[in-house]
């Protein structure tokens, strides 16, 4: 241990090595002692070196051997030799033990104090290996188990920690705000889109939403229910003493190594404040377009449309059928050096490097139509507009399409073709419209059966008929396992129709025509309806058939 003891410190190493400069280290280190974080977790959080660099630095520094804990099991009998307290307070875990020896996984080999508690604690030799925290961490959870359940914190708040009843404040904040933090940790672990507070009589129920469907999970108890609600509106910069009337607000947490904005509504129900939060993962990778789920044929036909040099092209679904992340992985594609691109978003989702973003701001008079208006003066290649609400933004997008422009937005309708008839509901010239929009994408997310618990079976005469396939065909479910929380799904992917408007859809729109024509010459023209490439993507095997019947419409 002599040599080990005489590594240099992670700043001095760095700045030795060359990789950082003195005035980035010195921005992270001032960070870091800030906030109480350890400087190489603030490295990671701001995106001046990956985790995997980091252990390789630390590796080649120390001497120390890396270990993938992904690829390892570690049997119960090893856990039982650290305590899961010690083990999270140092970012450690036992991975196994050879003879006398027991190796140990973790994240800074200049914690000695680590090492010689884990050597009083097993009365033995100690080997270290060097493994990513947020690997460790993970780790952790999976073999010990959360830190602490939301109930376990619930029942740990006495009556007299009770909410007053003047403020709806408890009397004891400290657990009620650890208790609001492990509910965003805990929705985060099980990778859900909002968190339901929802108070009745006598009861505050918690759901999450996860992979579009709502369940319902341990929360706090009704006892807690003002000051779980009053702390949320705290955080989101809310008048807690407003309960009338529904308000809205956001904040940001950190959880481990992730930044997470909150949206936060509230509305007033006759037991008290419904609360909804949407997480919003600052750090999550912006999608390339052939990882959305899009067919070849499908892939072809948009890619041509958003490299057209002008126009409007439109990607149109309900609340939470993925339009946002449709747009920002085509914005993604079509960003280089060559071009202005300017966004307005409200809320901005993900930082887009070397893509202009405005956020809507209605106290500052800065709207869809406001930011549209103003993008025309600033020498635009591209424009994205985060939603068209009105006849102002409608018209506005067009006029900035019809002076050159390429114009991407979202529109609320059921599929492509309504996005034509729903502009015309907004006031908009129908020669206008023909004249500026070249395509429509429509979306829907279904939920991807689970791979753990995937199985076959040949469905039945009246399924058959249903879906119009041959009785026997073999489809695939989902029988429902722990990785899938019994549902028989992990994860959603899009099914899409894209339409591109040919002059043939430009003369029907023209002459009136109704949606379902508009959409019989789309499919003559080669479209593949939202229904028909859910069914495709059930034949194969990546959803089932249940989910594409629960999420398109009878054609």
């Amino acid at each position: 241990m002599a040599t080990t003891r005489r590594l240099k410190p992670l700043y001095e190493l760095l700045l030795e090595q060359g990789t950082l400069n003195q005035e980035q280290l010195d921005g992270a280190q001032a960070h870091a002692e800030q906030s109480g974080q350890p400087l190489r977790r603030v490295l990671v959080q701001e995106g001046l070196m990956t985790e995997g660099a980091l252990v390789e630095l630390m590796a080649a520094q120390s001497g120390l051997a890396t270990v993938d804990l992904s690829t390892h099991v570690i049997r119960p009998d090893v856990l039982q030799l650290i305590p899961a307290a010690l083990a999270r307070r140092h970012t450690l875990i036992p991975i196994f033990k050879i003879a006398e020896t027991l190796t140990v996984a973790i994240a800074d080999p200049l914690n000695f104090l680590a090492l010689d508690e884990v050597r009083l604690q097993v009365g033995g030799d100690v080997k270290a290996v060097l493994a990513s925290e947020s690997s460790i961490r993970k780790a952790l959870d999976q073999y010990y188990g959360p830190l602490v359940s939301v109930k376990e914190v619930s029942q740990a708040i006495k009556a007299a920690e009770q909410p007053r009843q003047e403020d709806g404040m408890g009397a004891n904040e400290g657990p009620v705000v650890h208790l609001v933090n492990l509910l965003v940790m805990q929705a985060v672990k099980e990778h859900a889109s909002d968190i339901h507070l929802e108070p009745g009589n006598g009861v505050l129920r918690t759901r999450f939403r996860v992979d579009g469907i709502l369940h319902q999970v341990q929360g706090p108890s009704k006892a807690l229910q003002s000051a779980v609600i009053s702390r949320v509106k705290v955080l989101a910069d809310m008048d807690i003493a407003e309960r009338r009337r529904g308000q809205d607000g956001r904040f940001r947490l950190s959880i481990e190594d992730q930044e997470i904005d909150v949206r936060v509504s509230t509305i007033p129900t006759p037991f008290g404040e419904k609360v909804v939060m949407r997480l919003m993962h600052q750090s999550q990778e912006v999608l390339d377009l052939g990882q959305l789920g899009l067919d070849a044929d499908a892939l072809k036909t948009f890619q041509q449309l958003i490299r057209s040099p002008h126009g409007i092209v439109l990607v149109t679904g309900p609340t939470g059928s993925g339009k946002t992340t449709t747009l920002y992985a085509a914005l993604q594609m079509t960003n280089d050096l060559q071009k202005n691109i300017l966004t307005v978003e409200d809320p901005i989702e993900a930082q887009l490097p070397g893509i202009n973003q405005v956020q809507v701001n209605p106290k500052a008079e800065m709207t869809f139509a406001s930011a549209l208006r103003s993008f025309l003066r600033q020498d635009p290649d591209i424009i994205m507009v985060g939603e068209i609400r009105d006849r102002e933004t409608a018209q506005t997008a067009i006029q900035a399409a019809l002076t050159g422009h390429l114009v991407f937005s979202t529109l609320h309708t059921n599929d492509a073709p309504s996005s034509l008839t729903r502009l015309v509901e907004m006031a908009v010239d129908r020669f206008l419209i023909a004249s500026s929009v070249i395509g429509i994408l429509a979306q829907r997310l279904v939920r991807v059966i689970c791979p753990r618990c995937k199985e076959s079976y040949r469905a039945t005469a009246q399924r058959a008929s249903e879906i119009q396939l041959k009785e026997g065909t073999v489809l695939f479910r989902g029988k429902g396992c722990a990785a899938c929380r019994q549902s028989g799904y992990k994860g959603r992917i899009g099914i899409f129709e894209v339409m591109a408007v040919t002059e043939a859809i430009k003369d029907l729109l023209i002459a009136k025509t109704p949606d379902h024509e508009l959409r019989e010459a789309a499919r003559k023209a080669g479209m593949r309806t939202l229904r028909e490439d859910g069914f495709a993507k059930a034949l194969a095997g990546v959803t089932t058939v249940e989910e594409v019947l629960r999420v398109t419409q009878l054609e």
